[in-house]
């Protein structure tokens, strides 16, 4: 990064980290969901988008760090700093088993999709059949006051700043990841594995760890989203509503790219909140039918996601500013 760019990030940080003091209530809470589908989406990034597997329920691993926190927080009362850890291990052990046994025999593209989509509808089945985790009922995040260290707060600015802290890292991890030996080996695992296996190229564990670690991200992702709503149910979390929410923001941003996930984020949740807002009462589900027509009309006329565009874009000014340069018209 240049200079520039640096000073830019510098001061939209301290910018970020000044909001809250000038924001109200409902434009936090705004702020606060485009940050945290954000986060989501970065996380389910690294599989669908870096890894090229698809998954369309990772609701799984959302479900899966949500529940765990807080069941922990409620029987014995274990804050959820802790309970995220603790949940974001269940996960990442059930993503390293779901990702051995689907990648071991085989298992890609549309039919990799199918065992998540039939795997989230499982755990929707069994967690409302479980009465210790509240069943179908779901559970409810009991409230305790204003106590930072429950993860609990009168307002809105301490869950602002906790989930900002999150979308950094999970920014910060996936630029580092992109341009380490891992990020190389899953992007030639998504152009083509049949190749990357003949470079040497362990595509097994490659797409095993993607797994392992989108599972880990997503459900510390999930203890938020529990003590920030303070209740889940099994169709809530685990359910196709969140699973298809969050490739969504990653596809229409740009897959596999580092700030595709918070682009797709920042431009879908505010238009998606405003039309439940208005529409909600009297047309349910309109947000769900943005989300349809938008997806519809990236996949026309932006199959690359918003990023993607304005890279071509880009590339297309530079190419015309360099032909138009005087250098340029003396070689011709």
């Amino acid at each position: 990064m240049n200079k520039y760019t640096i000073a830019f990030l510098a001061i939209l940080l301290v910018v970020l980290f000044l909001l809250p003091l000038v924001a109200g209530e409902y434009l936090l809470h705004m702020i606060v969901l485009v940050l945290l589908y954000a986060y989501l989406a970065t996380a389910w990034n690294i599989l669908g988008g870096y890894a090229g597997q698809h998954s369309l329920g990772h609701g799984v691993f959302l479900g899966i760090g949500a529940y765990v926190s807080t069941f922990l927080f409620i029987q014995w009362g274990i804050t959820p700093w802790l309970g995220m850890w603790a949940g974001g291990a269940v996960s990442a052990l059930v993503g390293w088993f779901i990702g051995y046994v689907c990648f071991r025999y085989g298992l890609k593209g549309p039919y990799f999709a199918l065992v998540t989509i039939a795997l989230a509808e499982a755990f929707v089945y069994l967690t409302s059949n479980v009465d210790a985790i509240g069943g179908a009922k779901g559970l409810e995040v009991t409230w305790l006051g204003h106590r930072p260290d429950m993860m609990e707060f009168d307002g809105k600015a301490g869950y602002y700043y906790i989930i900002l802290v999150m979308a950094i890292l999970g920014v910060i991890v996936t630029r580092w990841l992109y341009r380490r030996r891992s990020g190389y080996q899953w992007i030639a695992v998504r152009e083509n594995e049949d190749a990357a296996e003949a470079l040497g190229v362990d595509t097994l564990r490659a797409k095993i760890e993607a797994t392992v670690l989108s599972a880990l991200m997503t459900a510390i992702g999930g203890t938020f989203y529990a003590q920030y709503f303070t209740y889940i149910g099994p169709r809530s979390v685990f359910g196709e509503g969140p699973s298809v929410q969050i490739l969504l923001f990653a596809i229409i941003g740009g897959l596999g790219t580092v700030w595709g996930p918070l682009v797709g984020a920042l431009v879908l949740v505010p238009i998606a909140e405003l039309a439940r807002a208005k529409l909600g009462g009297s047309f349910g589900g309109a947000h769900l039918m943005l989300y349809g027509t938008v997806m519809v009309l990236v996949m026309l006329f932006m199959p690359k996601g918003i990023i993607g565009l304005a890279q071509s874009v880009r590339a297309r000014l530079t190419r015309r500013a360099a032909n138009s340069s005087p250098s340029a018209k003396e070689a011709a």
